[in-house]
């Protein structure tokens, strides 16, 4: 399953479920501050889906154009998500020299 995060608008949040490059679910949170609503809003797709962090295969995430702001929410919690999960964001492996 692959999490797909669109954070372009600061105000209103977009995030996708995909499997095999179809849209299996989608929500959106529009608020004030967007960016305090992408997590509880990743916590809520999967629950509704039945599914964990550890489901995920990889992330995309929406670079731009948009709000700078915006996006930079959206990447940096694609980043650490991808970092945690050791999933690829984007297509590619965060490489890492931290041992364990």
């Amino acid at each position: 399953m692959i999490l797909y995060i669109n954070t372009k608008d600061q105000k209103v949040i977009r995030i996708e479920l995909r499997d095999k490059g179809k849209v299996i679910s989608e929500m959106s949170e529009e608020n004030e501050y967007g960016s305090q609503a992408l997590l509880p809003l990743i916590d809520k797709i999967l629950k509704t889906e039945k599914l964990t962090l550890k489901d995920l295969i990889g992330i995309e995430v929406e670079t731009g154009p948009g709000s700078f702001t915006g996006l930079r929410v959206g990447v940096s919690v694609a980043n650490a998500l991808g970092f945690a999960l050791v999933i690829p964001v984007n297509g590619k492996k965060i490489e890492t020299d931290l041992v364990y």
